[in-house]
């Protein structure tokens, strides 16, 4: 963002620049639009007097360019005034050179109007040149002049800033009579009027001295080239060195210049429009016709869209997961939940005994290597080797929780020496399956010396102590 002066104006970029100032372009941030904002650069105290009887003028007229409003900041001041973006006369001769006689007749109506109504002020400009006459971006449409650079105007009667010997203005376009010290008088920029004329017909400067010269030794001269004669009569009435035999008002100047033009020939069809482009270019970033861009709140800042996820292809249907094989169960593990013995069922495969002892005696199916293996992963679970559970036939009894040790020859029970073992189940592997794990006695049972009643020897047994292995 720019400067904001006196907390109004927000300087954007500087567009021009003059003897003591420079001219930017400026935003209004009370009347929302763009402006032009001549900064002085100089303090001294002619250029303050000068600064305070220009920014003083106020012509509204729609060929003048006065100034609107001035502000001070420090040791800073400036005024403002409307934003003209077809640039001056002097951007025009430079794209095109010498303009068709009824284009500068156009011109020069709109100017000499201009300046009859700043004279109707009071005011003599005294700064009459190509570079001070703007020109509205029209196109190829008619063209909009505007007067503009009030500098080193001042209103007749006024006191000179000025020594007598020092002339103030821009040099080839003084009328005769300033150069002798007269005081600024109208027909002053009547003179100046008509030099400008004189470059936009021929594209260059026109030689002034020469042309007073002229004027004054051999009289009125002959229409120059590219110089339709009605429209000469009214430039050679501008030009004349005498302020007496020159045009005195501004509106007598337009007058003959309205009848000139009814006598010029008309334009040919071919002859190429005139085109006022826009001189002052695009924004700077930041910045749009309606202003400066608005800064992004804290929420617009944080906020975020996610974009749909792609659409994906239908998967084929998934047969459910086979059971994974597990290792074959003891007759010492009980399945205590219902699932369990349900899925026992399932999976069980029916074996029909070939004798009636083979029924008697439940048999345990044990897989043989290559089935109690586990497949790879991503290999199908299909067929027998999914499954790795104990089978038994459909009518079989279930197996007794413990089982005995067989008798002893003499009658006696064989005793073991360590704890009987009991599982106990943890989860294990990613499925949860239950895996077996005895349990480690802390000690050995303690063993009981036998007693002797009679001629036989009774073992004293009894059950075993319980279990103090840790909880897991």
């Amino acid at each position: 963002m720019g400067e904001v002066f006196a907390g109004r104006y927000e300087l954007i970029d500087p567009i021009g620049r003059g003897g003591v100032g420079a001219v930017w372009r400026a935003w209004d941030q009370r009347r929302k639009r763009y402006v032009a904002a001549k900064v002085l650069q100089q303090s001294d105290a002619h250029t303050l007097l000068r600064f305070v009887r220009e920014q003083a003028l106020r012509i509204d007229h729609p060929h003048v360019l006065a100034p609107a409003s001035w502000a001070a900041d420090d040791d800073k001041v400036l005024f403002t005034m409307d934003l003209v973006a077809g640039g001056s006369l002097a951007h025009v001769i430079g794209d095109y050179g010498p303009l068709p006689p009824r284009f500068v007749c156009t011109l020069l109506d709109q100017l000499l109007s201009g300046l009859a109504a700043v004279h109707a002020e009071g005011v003599v400009h005294r700064d009459i040149k190509p570079a001070n006459i703007l020109l509205e971006a029209t196109g190829t449409g008619r063209p909009h002049l505007r007067l503009s650079d009030f500098g080193i105007s001042m209103r007749k009667g006024e006191p000179r800033l000025t020594e007598t010997n020092f002339v103030v203005g821009t040099p080839g376009y003084f009328a005769p009579e300033q150069l002798w010290g007269a005081d600024p008088d109208f027909p002053s920029d009547l003179f100046a009027v008509g030099l400008v004329a004189l470059f936009l017909l021929q594209g260059q400067k026109p030689d002034a001295d020469a042309l007073v010269e002229y004027f004054r030794n051999h009289g009125t001269p002959g229409a120059p080239e590219g110089v339709p004669e009605p429209l000469w009569q009214v430039l050679a009435g501008l030009l004349q060195p005498d302020p007496d035999a020159r045009f005195r008002t501004a509106t007598g100047a337009r007058k003959a210049l309205a009848s000139a033009v009814e006598m010029l020939p008309e334009e040919a069809a071919e002859e190429e429009p005139v085109e006022v482009f826009d001189q002052l270019g695009p924004l700077p970033p930041g910045y749009g016709p309606e202003g400066p861009a608005p800064l992004p709140s804290p929420s617009e800042t944080g906020s975020f869209h996610l974009a749909p996820p792609p659409p994906q292809a239908a998967e084929p249907p998934q047969s459910p997961p086979a059971p994974l094989a597990l290792p074959p169960h003891t007759h010492q593990q009980a399945q205590t939940a219902p699932q369990a013995h349900a899925d026992e069922q399932a999976h069980a495969t029916p074996q029909h005994p070939a004798t009636p002892q083979a029924q008697a005696t439940p048999q345990s199916h044990v897989p043989s290597p290559t089935q109690a293996t586990p497949p790879a992963s991503g290999a199908p679970m299909d067929g027998p080797t999914a499954t790795a559970h104990t089978h038994r036939p459909p009518h079989a009894p279930a197996p007794a929780a413990s089982a005995q040790p067989p008798p002893r020859a003499n009658g006696t029970t064989r005793r073991s020496r360590t704890h009987s073992t009991r599982s106990s189940t943890r989860p294990s592997g990613p499925t949860g399956s239950p895996s077996p794990r005895p349990c480690t006695p802390t000690r050995k049972a303690p063993r009981r010396r036998p007693t002797r009643r009679g001629p036989n020897r009774i073992h004293r047994t009894g059950p075993h102590p319980p279990c103090r292995c840790p909880r897991r």
